[in-house]
């Protein structure tokens, strides 16, 4: 058994001031755990994307989330959870005046080839498939090459 206190796990703020990763101190290695605190006009993600080989579940613990999707927009309030299966495009955000508080679990661990909903400049294309390492996000177009840079 291993156990950690959420208090107690290292911030990585990205989009979120507050941004706690549980994955590697737990030793997980079939999912990834993510605890997230948002203020008022604060992303999940900073932007609608999905994961082609990930599924991603999101409990919130504290507020209300609001999850824009292609289909349109959808509240989940404390005590609730909503999931996305693999390829299902979605952004989370705290909409409301209040702090959200929420977790984040997605499987399997590795995020996989992820794609931002972000029409190309270039070409037209609907999407572009990103990267995400310590220098930050790159948007890359599947279809003509064209590199950007957000």
């Amino acid at each position: 058994m291993q156990k950690v206190s959420i208090d107690d796990l290292d911030n990585h703020p990205r989009v979120a001031d507050v941004q706690k990763h549980a994955a590697d101190p737990l030793s997980l290695s079939d999912m990834a755990l993510n605890y997230y605190e948002l203020e008022p006009g604060e992303s999940f993600s900073g932007g609608m994307h999905t994961h082609m080989d990930q599924e991603e579940v999101f409990y919130v613990l504290e507020g209300t989330a609001t999850f824009e999707t292609p289909d349109g927009t959808h509240e989940v309030g404390a005590d609730e959870v909503v999931r996305f299966a693999p390829g299902e495009y979605q952004e989370g955000r705290n909409e409301s005046d209040d702090r959200l508080r929420a977790l984040a679990m997605g499987a399997p661990r590795g995020m996989g080839e992820t794609r931002a909903k972000v029409p190309c400049a270039e070409c037209g294309a609907d999407y572009h498939e990103t990267t995400v390492d310590e220098s930050g996000v790159t948007l890359t177009c599947p279809d003509c090459g064209n590199v950007v840079e957000p």
